[in-house]
């Protein structure tokens, strides 16, 4: 990773971070590796059963979303205070908030995704 200073008006300093090339995230062995070990027997399983399914062509997309959640599995498990967080919410003792708020305009993208149907 590259990183460039710049000032702002104000003089305020940034800093540039420009990202190379990096691995491809639905790449089975890279969400393997990202994932905890208590993660990788079930993600195993479920991805033998995906790629069976995917010798038909209608099974293909099954197994490019299950990569797909995958892939964000592995970025969420990887983060500190994941798995409280999931305890948490099958508890029903989350934090959460509403989509309404977390989001101002979701009302708005509701109404327009549902125009476009």
């Amino acid at each position: 990773m590259r990183q460039s200073r710049l000032r702002a008006a104000g003089g305020h300093k940034l800093t540039l971070v420009t990202a190379r090339p990096t691995e491809d995230l639905a790449d089975p062995l890279v969400i393997f590796r990202c994932l905890p070990e208590r993660e990788r027997e079930e993600f195993l399983r479920q991805y033998h059963q995906a790629v069976d399914a995917a010798h038909d062509p209608a099974g293909y997309q099954r197994l490019r979303r299950f990569l797909h959640v995958s892939s964000l599995t592995a970025a969420a498990a990887g983060q500190p205070g994941y798995y409280e967080e999931l305890a948490a919410a099958r508890a029903g003792t989350a934090t959460t908030v509403p989509v309404i708020d977390a989001i101002p305009d979701w009302a708005e993208r509701i109404a327009a995704a549902n125009d476009g149907r």
